[in-house]
């Protein structure tokens, strides 16, 4: 079956913005004519494609529509740069990936590709427990994930292990942990996670003290930078990337490690689709050889 075009890119514009005043807005069309393209496309494919919700989602359906979709504008990025002899155009790119990822090794992998090749970066931030479902959606084409198993018609490669150390700044454990990181302290002295989807901080407290989120207070700070500063300025404990601490000079700003020997390591994998065009592909391989040499192995 063939798709309208005009259709299709008034589902993809509803599916990408979550409403169909922003997708009219991208389009340059009235709401109600994006809304009578899609009420088309879902007639003659029998089967409805975006539910109608705040924000607008795709259904199962319409999430294997945007896969299809997504896939087929790299491929034609990549055949359009065929017929100019190479010479390739802007290509969005949506990625998903853990704030850590973003924040230490990501762009120092890619700076290079990024600089010579024309890639436009739409990247979604999500917990590395969650980055899958994104990609399982079609909201990203590819995602760094804890997931060890692909999904149907996807890959997987192993990118490398990042370890956390549990780490205070002095002033903090002098005031709230002067006895080290007891089950009684940690009642009371505040961790740092970056949201409440995060649970590397939590999962040890439960592990090791049998507490559950709840009982201990819990600053939300997004951002790895932002989360980072937030311990070096004693406003609470968290769990930091051993990578972020390896760059760090703590010479005149010392930072406590409170489970030296119980670090956390976290093994993260590249996921994308098994189908792909040649610079998506290219890419691919890039994130893989440039995060296994800059991540343990």
């Amino acid at each position: 079956m063939d798709l309208d075009s005009k259709q299709a890119e008034a589902f993809l514009a509803v599916a990408e913005t979550g409403s169909f005043e922003r997708a009219g807005a991208r389009l340059n069309i009235t709401p109600s004519a994006v809304s009578q393209r899609l009420r088309v496309l879902e007639s003659s494919l029998g089967k409805p494609m975006i539910v109608r919700s705040r924000p607008c989602r795709p259904t199962p359906m319409g999430q294997r529509l945007l896969q299809y979709l997504r896939r087929a504008q790299l491929l034609k990025t990549d055949f359009e740069a065929d017929i100019r002899n190479g010479e390739a155009g802007a290509t969005t790119v949506s990625m998903a990936l853990n704030s850590d990822s973003l924040g230490t090794w990501f762009f120092p992998a890619l700076a290079g590709l990024l600089a010579r090749d024309q890639f436009i970066l739409d990247l979604v931030v999500e917990d590395q427990d969650h980055t899958f479902a994104l990609l399982k959606t079609g909201m990203v084409i590819g995602c760094v994930s804890t997931v060890a198993e692909p999904m149907r018609g996807c890959s997987v490669e192993a990118l490398g292990t990042m370890r956390y150390r549990l780490v205070a700044s002095r002033a903090f454990c002098q005031r709230w942990l002067p006895d080290g990181l007891t089950r009684e302290a940690a009642r009371r002295a505040p961790v740092v996670a970056y949201t409440r989807k995060d649970t590397l901080g939590s999962n040890l407290l439960l592990e090791h003290f049998g507490l559950p989120e709840g009982a201990y207070p819990c600053h939300y700070v997004p951002g790895t930078e932002a989360h980072f500063q937030a311990v070096r300025y004693g406003i609470g404990y968290a769990m930091v990337p051993q990578w972020l601490l390896d760059k760090h000079d703590d010479r005149a700003d010392p930072l406590v490690d409170l489970a030296r020997a119980h670090p956390t390591d976290v093994a993260l994998y590249w996921h994308t689709w098994k189908l792909q065009s040649p610079r998506m592909d290219e890419l691919s391989r890039h994130i893989v050889t440039a995060a296994r040499a800059m991540l343990d192995g």
